[in-house]
């Protein structure tokens, strides 16, 4: 076979996948635009001292409903388990503007987590589908830019619209922006090959269907490297202003552009060298990351620490997606692809807590915060790098024993 038909035959970017692509998009804008501001928003409200409940909540439901999302995805569908992550969107953006209590705002936080716990799943098994193994970990990559691209101009754009006209507009538009995604998706032909009707018995969890056990060093390696998210959600928007960066979505930008640059390049390395050298490289990338945020005083310094950080985080996301689809069988994509999320939740919301806990609204704190999160950055390497010497162990024994035997 040629070169130019194997191309052929491994690609995957068609009109359905551009569609998916800024269905993404829609997406990130919509949630992402608030980000920035709701700390800012919670306290005019009269609930300061609950600024780490705000991405804390959000992830716990996104946790909690993830082996619902994988389960559904594998039996109803892609297709209709997005749509409605995007719809959960739809509905808490126009409600901001009615709850406004400490406790309302709480409650739809928490079930706004249903969003990111439905869309980001059947996504990534929606890509996984369409892709040749050979290039997976390109394509969730590829799949993945809308994402990023979103997460950059959201904020930057929540933030504009908070300044020019009222948190209002911005829950409106971010509502809007929701309700583009699910139009989009009724444009997106579904992959998976037999889709069954909707039914209550697909909603009942048993133990298997909580978490796919061949994803378990992926699930840990995002658990560690994602707590670094959690605090820079909730500490950034703070530190943005005491060192003059008035725009809180400004930090966002930054980091999500220099992912948005390596994101594809990351990808197609981890398919060429593999899951596990790949990162190696992005969790040393991250410790260095967060030791630079944590002395970081100036807003020149601060920029610095996004665009690290958005290096390491651009590399993480498809690389460790690919890595948990290698390992399971095709039936089960849906529910590996939610067990790795299930991770991600966890380590944002414990990032939240914690990084919040730490900080106490007390700027000179935000040093120690940032170093403990490099030191779970830090702990990621060691374990990757422990893993790979027992990969290379074995492999060293295998083929002994293989000339052994001959």
């Amino acid at each position: 076979m040629t070169n130019r038909s194997q191309a052929q035959n491994t690609s995957y970017f068609n009109f359905q996948f551009g569609l998916l692509c800024f269905s993404n998009f829609l997406f990130s804008c919509s949630f992402s635009m608030m980000i920035p501001e709701l700390p800012a928003y919670l306290t005019q409200l009269g609930g300061a001292q609950y600024k780490g409940l705000i991405i804390a909540l959000f992830t716990l439901m996104a946790g909690i409903s993830r082996p619902f999302s994988g389960k559904l995805t594998d039996t109803v569908g892609r297709v209709p388990v997005m749509i409605f992550g995007s719809l959960v969107c739809v509905i808490c953006s126009l409600l901001y503007p009615v709850l406004t209590t400490v406790s309302g705002f709480l409650l739809l936080r928490f079930f706004h987590g249903f969003s990111t716990g439905f869309k980001p799943t059947a996504t990534s098994a929606y890509g996984a589908d369409v892709v040749h193994e050979s290039r997976r970990g390109e394509a969730l990559g590829a799949l993945a830019i809308g994402y990023t691209l979103g997460s950059s101009v959201g904020p930057v754009g929540g933030s504009y619209l908070v300044g020019a006209y009222s948190y209002n507009i911005m829950f409106y538009v971010s509502a809007c922006f929701a309700l583009g995604s699910v139009i989009i998706l009724y444009n997106v032909k579904e992959t998976l090959p037999h889709p069954q009707k909707f039914a209550f018995r697909h909603i009942r969890i048993s133990r298997s269907d909580v978490f796919e056990r061949s994803s378990i060093k992926p699930a840990v390696v995002m658990f560690l490297l994602c707590f670094s998210i959690g605090a820079v959600l909730t500490l950034t928007p703070d530190l943005s202003v005491a060192v003059g960066l008035h725009n809180k979505g400004f930090f966002y930008a930054c980091y999500t552009v220099a992912s948005l640059a390596i994101r594809l390049v990351a990808g197609k390395s981890s398919d060429k060298y593999g899951r596990v050298i790949v990162l190696i490289w992005t969790s040393l990338v991250q410790t260095i990351g967060f030791i630079f945020l944590a002395f970081a005083h100036d807003s020149t310094m601060v920029i610095i620490s996004a665009i690290i950080f958005g290096l390491g985080m651009g590399m993480n996301g498809p690389t460790l997606m690919a890595w948990a689809v290698d390992l399971c069988t095709a039936a089960n994509r849906g529910r590996a692809v939610a067990s790795v999320y299930i991770a991600l939740e966890l380590g944002i919301g414990s990032g939240a807590i914690l990084s919040a806990w730490i900080y106490n609204n007390h700027l000179p704190n935000l040093m120690y915060a940032f170093l403990l999160t490099a030191a779970l950055s830090l702990f990621s390497l060691l374990l990757l790098l422990l893993w790979k010497r027992k990969e290379r162990m074995k492999a060293a024994s295998d083929l002994a024993i293989l000339e052994f035997t001959e």
